[in-house]
């Protein structure tokens, strides 16, 4: 069975990243809008980051325009935006998609069982939260409107790392 390690995305500026790189490492990957009501969690999202990426934790953004059409912008457009408006310094990838039959290859992982091993699930809203453990392993989603430093999240983080 395939691992998040397994997949290759782009960044934001077209270059091929392979997911194999944090291996060792928990992931949160979060679909994300720049005009979406959700967006103030750019903020939460950044400071998981600048709290735990020493201990083995990384974030990773992937805008998506499947809700609302609430990411119109180019990838360089988005970057400059989670930059200026949120100081984000983890990775922002290249707009992908994340629901339905051309959702990217990661997302059809990240959302079918019989890939991932673990559980369906839907891509409802734009900042949906996918907790993928240091082996590759998808192990919870977290829903769009739960917040980046909620609890639950949190406590994932610091488990086995502290």
């Amino acid at each position: 069975m395939k691992t998040f390690h397994d997949f290759k995305v782009l960044d934001n500026k077209g270059k091929e990243i392979n997911l194999a790189i944090y291996k060792g490492k928990k992931v949160l990957v979060v679909n994300t809008a720049s005009e979406c009501g959700y967006t103030p969690q750019y903020a939460p999202m950044q400071q998981l980051h600048e709290k735990y990426k020493d201990k083995n934790l990384a974030v990773i953004a992937f805008p998506s325009n499947d809700f609302g059409a609430q990411e119109p912008g180019t990838n360089d457009q988005i970057a400059t935006f989670c930059q200026k408006n949120y100081g984000v310094t983890f990775p922002v990838m290249s707009k992908i998609i994340v629901k339905g039959k051309d959702a990217h290859p990661l997302y059809h992982w990240l959302t079918e069982k019989c890939q991932n091993g673990l559980m369906d699930s839907e891509v409802k809203w734009n900042f949906q939260k996918y907790l993928i453990d240091e082996n590759g392993k998808l192990v919870d989603m977290a829903p769009h409107n739960e917040d980046p430093l909620s609890e639950r999240i949190v406590n994932w983080v610091k488990k086995n790392n502290f």
